[in-house]
């Protein structure tokens, strides 16, 4: 191990005591990287302005994600076939077993770009072949997390301190994700009962992830309020509160949208309404989402201030950002609103920002060798 710290403490995994190492703490949170990535290919090629650069940048961005997500697939079975004590360890720590819940969002972020994106690179068939199996496995593994987790929250011994965190929403969001990339699914199936079938079960996933993700971002609101700061490191999790917000947008205006389809003849007052319900539900959320996004700035200035180092935790910048950007998005289609489009474009700036400044962090990190590193 020495000799490898020697030879290498000028280059690659120089942090690292072998090359071994990298596999031994792959943690599930490391999936939110395929989760930042692919959210910037979904939210560019949902833009209310679209030209072929955007396109094309789209695109290299699934692919990106795409290939993130098999090599990440990889290390972490790899983890749990070489390090299966270290891993049990951490699928029973209270706070690490709730990023289980970005395994099955990583899944469906790519098989949303794969329908959205994938066409040009692999055919119309292909892409929706892809696209439902990764959803179906993600929807399964999410409702899987979100019963699972709490369970073990509820019946195993815990601390009389135990307070509730922003990453208590990880495990009981991906539900929500099922939802708003559903949507882009029910084309693809046939018509009548069975369409009906599939709009029915993403508005019941929207409305499990809805309540319970609502209901957890009060406890850590009333946490916070209370005067229990979050640890100076777990400061950027705080903005995982705004992706059930602009996930919850973004899948009450698509499945509002996708209700034509399934409503019509005699039933099409019903589609009327539920567009009518998702454009009211985007305006008033998002007025929720303004404010949790001026909160969570402030807050992550506060940390900054105080000493904020970069870790995992910060690709929580992207994908709840990301999740505005496709709910401005929606709604501002569904408004017919070129102001509320316009934020859809602003804040698509925003999330390339930060991807762009945690994506270089992490590849910096990882090439010396200090993410691989327990936390």
């Amino acid at each position: 191990m020495t000799t490898f710290r020697t030879a290498t403490s000028h280059g690659l995994l120089r942090d690292l005591d072998s090359p071994g190492s990298v596999i031994e703490h792959i943690t599930p949170n490391w999936f939110a990287s395929v989760m930042g990535t692919g959210i910037v290919a979904t939210a560019a090629a949902t833009l209310p302005v679209q030209n072929v650069v955007l396109h094309m940048a789209a695109v290299v961005m699934w692919l990106l994600a795409s290939t993130v997500l098999v090599v990440v697939s990889t290390l972490f079975a790899a983890h749990w076939l070489a390090h299966r004590r270290v891993a049990q360890a951490h699928a029973a720590h209270p706070v690490m077993m709730q990023f289980y819940g970005a395994p099955p969002m990583a899944l469906l972020t790519v098989g949303a770009g794969t329908s959205l994106l994938g066409v040009d690179i692999i055919g119309q068939s292909l892409a929706t072949s892809i696209f439902v199996v990764l959803w179906t496995v993600g929807t399964a593994l999410g409702l899987a997390t979100s019963v699972v987790v709490p369970y073990v929250m509820i019946t195993r011994r815990r601390s009389a301190d135990t307070v509730a965190l922003p990453a208590w929403l990880m495990p009981v969001v991906p539900p929500m994700v099922s939802a708003s990339t559903g949507a882009l699914l029910l084309p693809h199936i046939a018509d009548g009962q069975w369409r009906l079938a599939m709009l029915v079960g993403c508005y019941a996933l929207f409305g499990s992830a809805l309540v319970t993700g609502l209901m957890v971002t009060t406890a850590v609101l009333g946490r916070l309020l209370h005067g229990a700061v979050l640890p100076v490191q777990a400061a950027p999790t705080i903005w995982i509160t705004l992706g059930v917000i602009g996930q919850s947008v973004t899948a009450a205006n698509l499945l509002g949208a996708d209700a034509a389809m399934v409503f019509t003849g005699d039933r099409r007052e019903v589609a009327v309404v539920l567009r009518a319900a998702g454009i009211l539900f985007g305006m008033v959320m998002g007025g929720f989402g303004a404010m949790m996004f001026a909160l969570a700035t402030a807050l992550t200035v506060h940390a900054a201030r105080r000493g904020l180092r970069f870790s995992l935790a910060w690709w929580s910048f992207t994908f709840p950002v990301g999740t505005c950007v496709t709910g401005a998005a929606a709604l501002g289609r569904a408004l017919e609103s070129s102001v509320v489009e316009a934020l859809a474009v602003v804040l698509f700036a925003v999330l390339v920002t930060a991807w762009t400044t945690v994506a270089t962090r992490t590849v910096r990190e990882a090439y010396r060798g200090r993410v691989f590193l327990p936390a």
